[in-house]
């Protein structure tokens, strides 16, 4: 198991491209109320045990908390996502899916529950895959959204802070543990 760890370890070249924060804003036609919308942040941010400084969640029951304090979301997706859909480039963007670190470098296939990471100074643990909402939908104003999602398995994944420290775009993600090397966020999807 060691030499498992040491090896996918060593083969890991991945990074935060970009970083992103949101506001609760009204969302969609409805006016729903959601922190979805993200925005860049340049140089360093902060990130505590609820999360990056700065963003907000809008519905606690169902988003943010210790368990889905950071969210990740892999930048190759986001080729997929243009060939689907035709029109919606504006919001195919670093952050358009409501991610708060944008990864290169790292997939569904390839993170795994529980793993550890360190990404500047922050450590994190992998916790679950995105279950997509309706407020995917309304973003995209696509009620097929959550489909296409759930679907083709382009979820990202929640990240907790187990230890609270500073990152930034361009940091790379380092992985420091693999608990359950069996058990990938697309496994789970599946």
């Amino acid at each position: 198991m060691a030499a498992e760890l040491e090896k996918t370890i060593n083969t890991i070249a991945a990074s935060v491209v970009s970083v992103q924060v949101g506001q609760i804003v009204a969302l969609g036609r409805e006016g729903v109320p959601s922190a979805f919308i993200k925005r860049p942040v340049t140089g360093e941010v902060m990130v505590e045990k609820l999360g990056l400084v700065g963003d907000q969640q809008a519905d606690l029951r169902v988003h943010g908390g210790a368990d889905k304090a950071v969210y990740c979301y892999p930048i190759e997706h986001y080729a997929r996502w243009r060939e689907m859909l035709r029109g919606k480039e504006d919001l195919l963007v670093p952050g358009g899916f409501g991610e708060n670190l944008t990864t290169q470098g790292l997939d569904e296939g390839q993170v795994c529950v529980g793993d550890i990471f360190q990404i500047g100074r922050a450590r994190v643990q992998v916790t679950q895959p995105r279950q997509p909402c309706f407020k995917l939908a309304l973003r995209f104003e696509d009620p097929q959204m959550i489909k296409a999602m759930v679907r083709n398995g382009l979820s990202g994944w929640y990240l907790r802070v187990l230890e609270p420290g500073s990152l930034e775009a361009g940091a790379s993600i380092e992985l420091l543990d693999r608990p359950n090397p069996t058990w990938s966020i697309s496994r789970l999807n599946r």
